[in-house]
């Protein structure tokens, strides 16, 4: 099985932190708010991911069922690449696989497995990295390698912000600012990120919606009063760190190759996932690409046009404190001209663009943002 796009394959989100930063709660979090996604957790111990729950179910052992779908593992890094080919195939209708790595974990090797991998169901979905705001400095004195983990991340999430007064979080978002240059930093409390930085709402059919299995989400939901969740979320919404914003570019010209990775190589601060299809005219008129970026991670996957389908790009970008009328206005400036048009794209236009097409140990080195 060969997926050509992303969307056939599962994200595997490396989710570090170190003791008390808060990773575990912001990853119940998610299993909570998880829009109808199934999702694997792989964990080093099982810590205090939602032990409740996986009694609910009914299974408690190295693999728990959470029910529809979620599993969460306790496995060492070596047993890693067995756990993702079982959970990747289509009878474990996972949607996505999150790794949470002990306190004490070095990231950057789980993030290379990930890479190194040949699984073809599975891609890289970026490395969360939870800081403590309340004990940034204290952490950073005794795990100097904090600097390290930040350098790597994709996606920083400072946490427990209620903790440390408005001056103390600026600084401190500075710092990381500094260690992480490019990475997207979104504020917290209590782990709460808006789960759409990661994954989309899960898209079922009616008949499929009718006959799944009960789910940790619909559980705990049951517990809380009717007006629970309306509160949390009206609450929740007045948290502006929590949220994300997107940008949504809808194209009908052709996009210039060496425009559009001129872009891609130098997106700004903050932009944390860009996914969507790109028509890139006569330099390729046979197919559309594709792309999934996350962090500093980018591929492009080409598939044959569909049967009728309108030519053009659509994309999708994410991120946070974004400016969305400045990325619009990059994008519509890699469309293809007329004096683009006339002169031809030349043979060398998508060279660029096939460094991050996966066909070998070549294109996961261009890949490989470590």
């Amino acid at each position: 099985m060969n997926p050509s796009t992303a969307g056939d394959q599962i994200p595997v989100v490396v989710l570090a932190g170190f003791l008390g930063s808060g990773k575990t709660t912001l990853l119940n979090h998610l299993l909570r708010r998880r829009a109808g996604n199934r999702v694997a957790v792989v964990v080093n111990d099982f810590g205090a991911v939602e032990i409740d729950a996986m009694t609910v179910a009914g299974q408690v052992g190295s693999t728990v069922s959470l029910g529809n779908g979620c599993l969460c593992c306790a496995v060492d890094a070596s047993e890693l690449d067995g756990y993702l080919e079982r959970l990747s195939r289509p009878a474990a209708r996972i949607d996505i696989i999150v790794i949470e790595a002990s306190g004490l974990a070095e990231p950057r090797e789980l993030v290379r497995m990930i890479l190194a991998g040949d699984n073809p169901r599975t891609v890289y979905g970026g490395l969360v990295e939870v800081v403590d705001a309340a004990e940034f400095d204290a952490t950073r004195e005794r795990h100097p390698e904090t600097d390290r983990h930040l350098a790597i991340a994709d996606l920083v999430v400072l946490n427990k912000t209620d903790r440390v007064t408005p001056a103390e979080h600026e600084r401190v978002l500075g710092v990381i600012g500094e260690l992480g240059p490019g990475a997207a930093v979104v504020s917290a409390s209590y782990g709460r990120i808006d789960p759409g930085l990661l994954f989309d709402p899960a898209t079922r059919s009616a008949e499929e919606e009718k006959v799944r299995q009960l789910s940790f989400e619909d559980l705990s939901a049951d517990d809380e009063p009717e007006h629970a969740d309306h509160e949390h979320h009206a609450d929740h919404a007045h948290h502006p760190h929590a949220a994300y914003e997107s940008v949504s570019f809808d194209e009908p010209a052709a996009l210039d190759p060496r425009r559009l990775m001129a872009f891609l190589d130098s997106r700004p601060e903050g932009l944390y996932r860009v996914k969507g299809f790109v028509d890139f005219g006569a330099a390729d008129p046979d197919n559309r690409y594709a792309v999934h970026a996350v962090g500093r991670f980018l591929r492009f996957y080409p598939e044959r046009w569909p049967r009728g389908a309108e030519r053009r790009t659509q994309l999708v970008l994410i991120g946070t404190g974004i400016d969305r009328d400045a990325l619009g206005k990059e994008l519509t400036l890699c469309a293809v001209t007329d004096t683009d048009a006339e002169t031809g794209p030349g043979e060398t236009a998508m060279w660029g663009v096939l460094r991050y097409v996966r066909s070998g140990p070549a294109a996961d080195e261009a890949a490989d943002p470590l």
